[in-house]
């Protein structure tokens, strides 16, 4: 008796006080499968979309850190940590202030949206010299992390509740954005000092809230509940490579186009509706050159 080959994505609800290398070693498990990886990790508090990917679609994993994110996020005021979230030693308390309106909120929202300039918190999983931050941070190592450049696509105030004295937002942004540095940010414009409470993640390109599996669900479906590559890749432009072409491509060889002009660097390459991997684009030799190719 012969099986497919095990190959595909997997749109997974990360729950809070999991780990995404966690959620990983869950899903080897259920798939019975070493070849797992997963894209956009999560910190073990937070919650949300986690795509993960298995089999030969793990080497287009990297193509999934390039899609945009969406959050919904909780900010407390009145009090900052050394984080930037409530999971870390309070650094400023305000006993007392004067929860700020949502028209306040609503004025100095628009600040943030566009390209905007972020200072990741040292409790991020960034690397430094090839360790994470956070791990160099709780070994007591002091570490300066540099700015870097993220963009807010879309930044919605949802409720603000005075009792609690929090704000509840959703957010589209770019890869590589910190929501914890967001709501510092956000507390700062508002002068009261302010963490992130809590994170959901809504959507990782294609992958959404609405369509995400728990690990329980997954248990019970097997591979049953792998996505097709190509159906996940959407947030990659579309090149349609002429049918006589493919094996080429498959088997690494450039292919020449000079009906086109201008186009994005890195595709989504298909062949009648097959897909087929991943090209760039030369402008210069008017070629499509394979990078990943996707044999399942």
């Amino acid at each position: 008796m012969t099986h497919e080959p095990i190959s595909g994505f997997l749109n997974i609800l990360k729950p809070p006080g999991m780990s995404s290398h966690d959620v990983v070693g869950t899903v080897r498990r259920v798939l019975h499968t070493k070849k797992v990886g997963h894209a956009g990790t999560l910190d073990p508090g937070a919650a949300g979309v986690l795509p993960i990917a298995a089999g030969p679609a793990t080497r287009l994993i990297e193509y999934l850190e390039h899609a945009d994110k969406s959050y919904r996020a909780e900010m407390t005021l009145g009090f900052a940590t050394e984080s930037g979230d409530d999971l870390s030693p309070v650094t400023e308390r305000v006993e007392h202030f004067t929860m700020p309106s949502k028209e306040q909120v609503e004025a100095v929202l628009p600040r943030f949206i566009g390209e905007i300039t972020q200072v990741p918190s040292a409790y991020s999983a960034i690397k430094i010299d090839g360790k994470r931050a956070c791990d160099l941070v709780r070994a007591g190592k002091t570490v300066d992390i540099p700015s870097r450049q993220v963009t807010i696509h879309g930044l919605r105030l949802l409720a603000r509740r005075e009792e609690t004295h929090t704000l509840l937002l959703d957010v589209d942004c770019s890869r590589g954005t910190y929501i914890r540095s967001l709501c510092t940010d956000l507390g700062e414009a508002l002068g009261i000092p302010s963490v992130m409470s809590f994170l959901v993640r809504t959507r990782v390109g294609d992958f959404r809230l609405g369509g995400a599996l728990t690990l329980e669900e997954l248990a019970q479906q097997g591979a049953e509940a792998l996505l097709p590559p190509a159906q996940m890749l959407s947030h990659l432009p579309r090149y349609d490579l002429r049918p006589d072409r493919a094996k080429a491509f498959m088997n690494g060889l450039a292919t020449n186009d000079w009906q086109v002009q201008n186009l994005p660097h890195t595709l989504a390459v298909y062949a009648a509706d097959r897909f087929l991997g991943i090209g760039t684009w030369d402008e210069a030799s008017h070629e499509i050159r394979p990078v990943k190719v996707y044999q399942a």
